[in-house]
């Protein structure tokens, strides 16, 4: 039977404890902060010294305010330093981290993954993700190991990431680009629908304005004498608003079909893009007696046929809005600009081309206050009465719609009854 502590003794010995406990927690604290050089690991042979050189010192100082874990190694992989990171991560105090075998803290399954760690690592720089143990769970790492040189000998200094955010995040990344997914198929799917619609809804509205047309055609070749002057006339206005309906429906089919970017990109010269054009337009031209000269334009990457659109719906815009008894004076012409030539409100993406071609179409019409340069570029937009100058309002929207899907910037300037220019930039 043991004897009897007295009380005296339990207070000295309590006294000793707590002396020793304070002076490992001073101990840990030194070798943490790099005030001491030297630990003493109790191991198969005895204890066993382990000294840092200053270089070693200031290495421990740095990994000590990392968000990683970092703990060192002997050849039998116990802790020979830990830093306060680690000592969270398994949710241990540090006083139960250093001398203890790391392998303790390995989940059952990374095991056989760090033991394979552990060998290589004496030879090269190494890598793998683990589970690490701790009170709450496993929690997934990447462990990264590097042979660290000591007085003594060579240990093993292991940098341990929680992958526990970054997984997370990884996870969210890939429901938000599922979703993403889902939603493109969806606008896909609804763009070709859309489409598709316009397409039929334009057929089935142009067949009765054609009906429209060919009837009032017949009332005024028939029918003339019942109709008399006014009634003719009101078949006249009739068959002028059915025209009229025929080209808004064919520019809304025009600018629906314009809703994705250029499908063929290839190299287009705009010198016959521009020749094919005027010769569409060579009854206007005759009939307005207007004069046209175009300079020498470049080749650009792009659709032939909405190139052809956008050169259409300028010259036609400047064959239209044009002076009474002033023939059409209309000049069009091309230069290349670098990047840093380029309009201020144009924010071209910095994988863009660092060359564009500025077409420029001139004319010496009507005209139009400079604070409606940005209006006039919207659908349905009109700054005439559509019985001063015919059209849809489409025209321009359809021109920047076709600009925009080349990746360009279009621009107009004028000022009242000194004519307009617009501008095109394309990238080369």
């Amino acid at each position: 039977m043991k004897p009897v502590k007295t009380y005296e003794q339990l207070v000295r010995e309590n006294e000793d404890l707590r002396h020793q406990l304070d002076e490992a927690t001073e101990t840990l604290h030194a070798i943490r902060t790099g005030q001491v050089d030297a630990l003493v690991v109790q191991g198969d042979d005895g204890h066993q010294l382990y000294t840092l050189k200053t270089a070693d010192q200031t290495y421990r100082v740095f990994i000590e305010t990392m968000n990683e874990g970092a703990v060192t190694l002997n050849e039998q992989g116990v802790i020979l330093y830990s830093n306060s990171m680690f000592a969270a991560l398994v949710d241990k105090p540090l006083s139960k981290v250093t001398g203890v075998y790391l392998d303790t803290f390995i989940a059952a399954e990374s095991k056989a993954t760090y033991a394979e760690l552990f060998r290589l690592g004496w030879a090269q720089n190494s890598k793998a993700e683990i589970l690490i143990r701790n009170a709450n769970g496993d929690v997934p790492c990447l462990a990264s190991v590097k042979v660290l040189k000591l007085d003594e000998g060579m240990c093993l200094s292991l940098i341990i990431t929680n992958l526990t955010g970054k997984q997370e995040a990884q996870k969210r990344l890939e429901e938000t680009v599922a979703a993403l997914e889902r939603s493109n198929y969806a606008l896909n799917r609804s763009n070709e629908n859309l489409q598709q619609f316009a397409y039929v809804a334009s057929h089935d509205l142009q067949e009765p304005l054609r009906k429209i047309q060919s009837f009032g055609n017949l009332l005024k070749s028939s029918y003339a004498t019942q109709l008399g002057t006014s009634g003719e006339e009101l078949v006249t206005r009739m068959e002028v608003a059915a025209e009229r309906m025929s080209y808004l429906i064919r520019d809304l089919l025009t600018f629906s079909r314009l809703t994705t970017s250029a499908q063929h990109q290839q190299q287009q010269d705009l010198n016959k893009i521009v020749a094919d054009v005027l010769a569409m337009l060579e009854m206007v031209i005759q009939e307005k007696q207007a004069v046209i000269k175009v300079g020498e334009l470049a080749t650009v990457p792009g659709d032939a046929t909405q190139l052809g659109q956008l050169i259409q719906n300028l010259l036609t815009n400047a064959l239209k809005f044009t002076k009474p008894g002033v023939p059409p004076r209309i000049r069009v012409s091309c230069k290349r600009v670098e990047r840093t030539e380029l309009p201020a409100s144009f924010h071209a993406p910095d994988t863009q081309s660092y060359a564009y071609c500025m077409l420029q179409v001139s004319d010496n019409g009507i005209g139009f206050a400079s604070n409606q340069a940005e209006r006039i570029f919207g659908t349905f937009q009109r700054l005439h009465g559509k019985n001063e100058y015919p059209g849809t309002g489409i025209g321009l929207a359809i021109a920047k719609k076709v600009v925009e899907n080349h990746r360009g910037y279009i621009e107009a300037e004028s000022q009242p009854g000194e004519g307009a220019t617009f501008r095109v930039y394309l990238p080369l």
